[in-house]
């Protein structure tokens, strides 16, 4: 039986999540295909707080990366998710939901307050993460902008990403 080893990615895997995560939303809705480019911009302004890979058989097959989000309340202490990508033949078999949980894991380790993440519902929502009425991501429709808190703290405005979510190249 082949293990999947989830761990933190390294210099060298670099390469290896660019071609995952190109392939994993080549053919995605709802992308600007730009995903590769994010996290390149996060890894060059030393802002991907957690990138984990999911390896198979020596092969990176998945990664998931969160980095820090502004609150316009000045609520400090929150990521955002994304990108997250598992190479397509793997998809749906679960490989996504436990790079997500050992993110977040690793996530409220670190002290974090809480992480949001743009997606899909039904699939964010088995995460724990529930629609935050209180908080909004702009241009973009309510109900696919979730929220995961980690302590009580329940901050209220508008999220912004990092500048790096904008790069297209």
């Amino acid at each position: 039986m082949t293990t999947l080893i989830i761990r933190p990615e390294v210099p060298e895997d670099v390469a290896a999540i660019e071609t995952v995560t190109a392939a994993a939303f080549l053919y995605a809705p709802h992308t600007d295909h730009n995903e590769e480019f994010i996290l390149a911009g996060l890894r060059d302004a030393g802002v991907l707080t957690v990138s984990l890979v999911a390896e198979m058989d020596g092969s990176i097959v998945g990664n998931v990366a969160m980095s820090p989000v502004s609150i316009s309340d000045g609520t400090e202490g929150w990521f955002g998710v994304g990108p997250v990508s598992v190479i397509p033949k793997l998809q749906g078999h679960g490989i996504g939901s436990q790079l997500m949980r050992a993110a977040l894991q690793r996530l409220s380790e670190q002290g974090a307050s809480g992480c949001v993440v743009l997606g899909d519902p039904l699939y964010y929502q088995r995460l724990g993460f529930t629609k935050e009425a209180s908080l909004v991501l702009p241009d973009v429709p309510h109900e696919y902008f979730m929220a995961l808190s980690f302590t009580q703290q329940r901050p209220t405005g508008t999220v912004a990403y990092h500048q790096a979510f904008s790069l297209t190249q």
